[in-house]
């Protein structure tokens, strides 16, 4: 199981993929749409088209992680749209949201660094 962690880089395409494809048609799909190496340490996040399920795709330095979730009733009622970009970075913790069909622009979390002072 892979761990998401703050400091990975989550990439949410905004457009659906075609749940057909397995690692290597989503990792073309990073390359061309994303316009992102996928195997530079990225978390991409994909949704189908309707709504009902995501996939992860991941590579942790040895291989591809691909993960996918359907809901078993519902949609993912949250999914990001963009003029500007084929994708949507996002936060650890708003993607924890999101993979529990919740709503990742309403998440409140602590900021992932912050400067600790040293003590003298």
């Amino acid at each position: 199981m892979i761990q998401v962690t703050p400091q990975m880089r989550i990439l949410v395409a905004v457009e659906p993929a075609d749940f057909r494809k397995g690692i290597d048609g989503l990792a073309r799909l990073c390359k061309e749409e994303l316009k992102r190496d996928p195997f530079c340490g990225w978390v991409f996040v994909f949704r189908n088209r309707r709504a009902t399920a995501v996939k992860v795709l991941a590579y942790d330095g040895q291989g591809f992680w691909l993960s996918h979730k359907r809901l078993s009733s519902g949609r993912f009622r949250w999914w990001p749209v963009s003029k500007t970009g084929a994708g949507k970075t996002l936060e650890a913790h708003q993607l924890h949201v999101l993979l529990s069909a919740g709503d990742p622009d309403a998440a409140q979390a602590p900021a992932a660094w912050r400067r600790v002072n040293a003590a003298s």
